[in-house]
């Protein structure tokens, strides 16, 4: 096996816990890593190990990971350990290995001459659903903006996709939900009031039933949506994991095609991923009793979750094998013991952990001991706020940092839209990276 690095000076790099999953081949693995706790590091380890103990080929090893970027950093750093033999093995993201599939199977998959759709297209899709709505429809407007619900439509056909749920599981749901509320004390008045008698249900009750009629009606016209997509030969990303499901379920010699013929797994982020995700990743590894699989992920953390990414995947795998080998990544090497710290005394308020003991050592030298403590302000209101740290960058410049040294962190673009608009009004240059609605910039409008 040609590599840059022999095992042992792979091994070499690795604390004890990193070891230990590197080293443990055969069965189910978990490991539980936090940020920054190497975790590229011990996928790539643990290929070159496979390779260098088992008879298996770098064919025989499937990688699935969350972004075309961990695809690229994993290749990356297996070149590093295992030189060209990196390049055999197979990494994809989900949708590209659903697209690998479809592309090895085209007779079945019949999609000649079909391409991805356009979002102006989906929203012309979506806004021919709502014209098609009858009169007594849940979500049909005939004042202000007809097409109101065209986003909530969108966002709801591509949840259901990435769970692959159906609109009778959304109904059932919903109708439980309903039940479930009608005893709810936040929903009944408990004395009597001007407002209601005591025993009597409140406005919100009512309000949340009206929810849960107009998502039933959404959901509904989820297949309309579909068959409009299959006429106009259009297809989304999302619709390419689905159809790989169902193939694999209308076609066991096809999935036993590629159960066959990866004998190791190994899945990346793995609470990022969505349920569509999850069915796939169980239906390639229900060949075998106790199958050769390796996931990392941080129960920690799910950034994806508005993208239907759902942390209980990894409390569902944990379940699912018997004997799984549980490993914790506790050595961080990233942050400082102070950032690690207050991380820790936020996340200990979350109760679905798998380790709620878990906490992370910095261990970089480099960072290790840094004396700076994160600190923690509070503002009366958000354009306080804005001057608040406008005021902060101009005393940092004032003091002699350079501002490329300086950076804001926001959770979504339109939080920095005024703190960007005030910076540049008080002469202080801004970079920011971020897509941009073409059809809403001035120039565009006019």
């Amino acid at each position: 096996m040609p590599k840059n690095k022999s095992l042992e000076d792979i091994l070499e790099t690795l604390n004890p816990a990193q070891k230990k999953a590197v080293e443990y081949i055969e069965g189910p693995v978990l490991v539980i890593a936090g940020p920054g706790t190497g975790k590229t590091q011990i996928l790539a380890a643990r290929i070159a190990n496979i390779l260098e103990k088992t008879d298996a080929l770098p064919e025989n090893i499937l990688c699935l990971t969350y972004t075309d970027a961990g695809t690229i950093a994993m290749r990356k750093r297996l070149f590093e350990f295992i030189g060209p033999d990196a390049y055999r093995l197979e990494i994809f993201t989900f949708h590209a290995f659903c697209n690998m599939v479809i592309q090895e199977n085209l007779d079945y998959f019949g999609l000649r001459g079909i391409d991805a759709i356009s979002e102006l297209e989906q929203i012309q899709l979506v806004h021919d659903i709502i014209d098609d709505f009858g009169k007594e429809h849940p979500l049909k407007r005939y004042t202000g903006d007809v097409y109101y619900e065209t986003g909530k439509l969108l966002n709801l056909y591509q949840n259901m996709k990435r769970e692959n749920w159906s609109a009778g599981h959304i109904n059932k749901k919903c109708d439980e939900y309903i039940v479930d509320i009608e005893t709810r004390d936040e929903y009944i008045y408990k004395k009597d009031s001007k407002y209601g008698k005591k025993g009597e249900k409140k406005p919100s009750y009512y309000e949340e039933v009206k929810r849960m009629i107009q998502l039933k009606a959404a959901s509904e016209s989820f297949n309309q949506y579909q068959e409009k997509l299959k006429n106009s030969n259009r297809y989304d990303f999302a619709d390419m994991i689905i159809w790989v499901i169902d193939a694999f379920s209308k076609m066991p010699e096809l999935l036993r095609n590629y159960q066959e013929r990866y004998l190791y797994l190994l899945v990346d982020e793995f609470q990022d991923t969505s349920g569509s995700q999850n069915q796939l990743l169980n239906d390639l590894l229900d060949y075998w009793d106790e199958p050769n699989v390796f996931a990392v992920g941080d129960d920690d953390q799910s950034i994806y979750r508005f993208q239907g990414a759902n942390v209980e995947n990894i409390q569902q795998f944990e379940k699912r094998y018997k004997g799984i080998q549980i490993i914790s990544l506790e050595e961080n090497y990233r942050s400082s013991q102070h950032i690690l710290d207050a991380a820790s005394c936020l996340i200990k308020q979350n109760n679905s952990r798998i380790n709620p003991n878990k906490q992370l050592t910095a261990k970089n030298e480099t960072y290790a001991s840094l004396d700076e403590k994160p600190l923690l302000k509070g503002y009366h209101n958000s354009f306080h706020e804005i001057v608040g740290i406008a005021s902060e960058i101009e005393a940092l410049q004032m003091s002699g940092i350079k501002l490329n040294e300086i950076a804001v962190l926001y959770r979504k673009h339109a939080q920095a839209e005024l703190i960007i608009k005030y910076l540049q009004a008080k002469s202080i240059p801004v970079n920011t990276k971020r897509r941009v609605d073409i059809l809403q910039e001035p120039l565009i409008k006019k």
